[in-house]
């Protein structure tokens, strides 16, 4: 049965929600290490001359775009912790039996988990104006929601795609640690991508946050090394890629 049926979608969707909001810590958490970096690298390295720094662009108003993205990212990809969580408490089970496709769950979970993934680049974004931080005006903000939840869909399909292969948080835990920081460092979230080895920039290029942060830097600082329509048609592409992944993996998740 693969009908998707809105109803389940939004029930799986408004479970995620209450849960995130219901737990502070976990909003506290999400948001801790981003604005950490934010508090001593943007506010350290102000006025330092960056190899690559685009010019007349302040190194606090480069990195929040990218700080943004790797909230997201990280946000997102541990959505997949929550399919784990449910697993070990039985109610994925409950609902992998239910008369519900599939590919309704993997579109609820992709729902909850890309909203709470922007709750999450909402504070950031919010925190980063008493730090010195200016968007380039009001118009960049709906724009810079469009790269949000391109960035949210991607990894929050990765991160299911990445939870179908695992029935424990731990070893889960453990992976999607080690392949976000590489993919965080490789997106051009703290400097520029020129700036890297040349035998590494193939890869900064084929990671997706990197067309995420570039495309959040075009609307939100009106700084970027590609334009705005390269920058979404590869999240597009992406995000499509994820969705299509996860859904697929997802299928192979046994009931019981």
């Amino acid at each position: 049965m693969n009908r998707i049926d809105p109803q389940s979608i939004y029930a799986l969707w408004l479970r995620d929600v209450k849960r995130f909001l219901r737990t502070p810590s976990r909003i506290v958490g999400s948001i801790a290490l981003p604005l950490l970096f934010l508090l001593f690298l943007g506010t350290g390295f102000s006025g330092a001359a960056i190899p690559g720094l685009p010019e007349n662009v302040e190194y606090l108003q480069f990195l929040v775009p990218g700080m943004v993205g790797f909230t997201m990212l990280f946000g997102a990809s541990f959505a997949g912790m929550s399919i784990l969580s449910d697993q070990e408490v039985g109610f994925l089970k409950e609902i992998l039996v239910a008369p519900v496709s599939r590919t309704s769950i993997v579109l609820g979970r992709i729902a909850g988990g890309s909203t709470t993934a922007l709750v999450q680049a909402v504070l950031i974004l919010v925190l980063a104006i008493p730090l010195g931080f200016r968007p380039t005006g009001l118009l960049a903000l709906p724009l810079a929601a469009v790269f949000l939840v391109l960035i949210a869909v991607t990894f929050v399909g990765f991160g299911i795609a990445l939870a179908s292969q695992f029935s424990d948080t731990e070893g889960f835990g453990l992976i999607v640690n080690f392949v976000i920081f590489p993919l965080f460092f490789l997106s051009g979230a703290m400097f520029p991508i020129a700036s890297l080895p040349d035998v590494i920039q193939p890869l900064a290029y084929l990671n997706p946050l990197t067309y995420g942060v570039d495309g959040l830097r075009a609307v939100l600082v009106g700084s970027a090394a590609r334009s705005v329509a390269i920058d979404a048609g590869a999240l597009l592409a992406s995000s499509i890629v994820m969705v299509q992944l996860g859904a697929a993996l997802f299928e192979r998740v046994e009931s019981v």
